[in-house]
């Protein structure tokens, strides 16, 4: 809720440094001013094409992929080289061999 709330504030101080009303940047973007609303009243139910075409509005979409991209972390990097897999299947995180579990019982 926090982040949600700080992202809010700061897409508001965005529309306001750009010098644009909640209904110019709706117009911008594609969308309805009551969207616009919920983005900056911290919602999360707004969909991410919809936050995605105001982002593109403001003027600073490349900045929010750019800071997604995973290999312009450290770990990104370090990993860079790996082969990703198609699918990741869950890793058992207690410590126990599977070979010891035993068959759920009928």
């Amino acid at each position: 809720m926090r982040a949600l709330r700080t992202a809010a504030d700061d897409l508001a101080t965005w529309r306001k440094l750009r010098g644009l009303t909640q209904a110019q940047l709706a117009d911008r973007a594609g969308i309805a001013r009551d969207t616009v609303i919920r983005l900056e009243g911290g919602d999360g139910g707004v969909s991410s094409e919809k936050l995605m075409r105001v982002l593109r509005a403001l003027g600073i979409l490349e900045g929010f992929l750019h800071a997604l991209d995973p290999y312009e972390t450290d770990v990104g990097r370090l990993r860079s080289s790996e082969r990703l897999p198609q699918r990741v299947r869950p890793r058992d995180l207690t410590g126990r061999d599977k070979s010891l579990r035993q068959p759920p019982s009928s």
